[in-house]
């Protein structure tokens, strides 16, 4: 019974995180200004606050719900939306998850957050070059020429700024997700 107690408390949670996502996602909306139809919001910190606080399997969770919010319930760019940002998202979200579960210190999450950012940067790469040309319709070599222009820039700026606001925010929030007081150890 206190498991089912646990669960539902946890569930609860992470729906608090999902709403607090899509609230953001429809508040801060700042268009890329090279591509304006890519556009900067912070939906992601309650994503990966939520891989922090819980893991990469919520982190991940949290992030399909939100993406499939987006794409289909909000207007967004439909399937090809929904994959691209779950993809973005899902890796920053499992790295910082499955890096800080083990070893929750300042260090460790500084690097899980810089890793999670470099490797969502490389496939947003290889994700543009696989997927942008069958939904926009555009060759592969004008997105590989979007490369150093438009598309590292913009994954790199959104994944990093929200990857920094999660570092300023996460143990402030941290111990109301969790119950306690999101104490950390200390390390350097």
């Amino acid at each position: 019974m206190n498991e089912n107690k646990m669960s539902t408390a946890k569930l609860a949670k992470l729906a608090m995180m999902t709403a607090v996502s899509i609230v953001l996602l429809l508040i801060v909306r700042i268009p890329f200004p090279p591509a304006p139809f890519l556009v900067y919001d912070p939906a992601d910190v309650p994503i990966y606050i939520t891989a922090f606080a819980f893991g990469p399997i919520e982190g991940l969770l949290v992030t399909l719900v939100v993406c499939l919010i987006q794409a289909f319930g909000l207007g967004g760019d439909g399937l090809y939306g929904f994959v691209m940002h779950f993809v973005a998202t899902g890796i920053v979200a499992v790295v910082i998850g499955m890096m800080y579960k083990n070893n929750k210190t300042k260090k460790t999450a500084i690097k899980a957050l810089v890793v999670g950012v470099v490797i969502a940067v490389v496939v947003m790469c290889f994700m543009n070059l696989l997927v942008t040309p069958v939904y926009m319709g555009a060759p592969r070599s004008a997105v590989v020429a979007m490369l150093p222009t438009v598309i590292i820039p913009f994954n790199l700026l959104k994944a990093g700024i929200n990857a920094l606001l999660t570092f300023l925010l996460y143990k402030r929030i941290s111990g109301l997700l969790r119950g306690t007081t999101g104490t950390v150890k200390k390390e350097d």
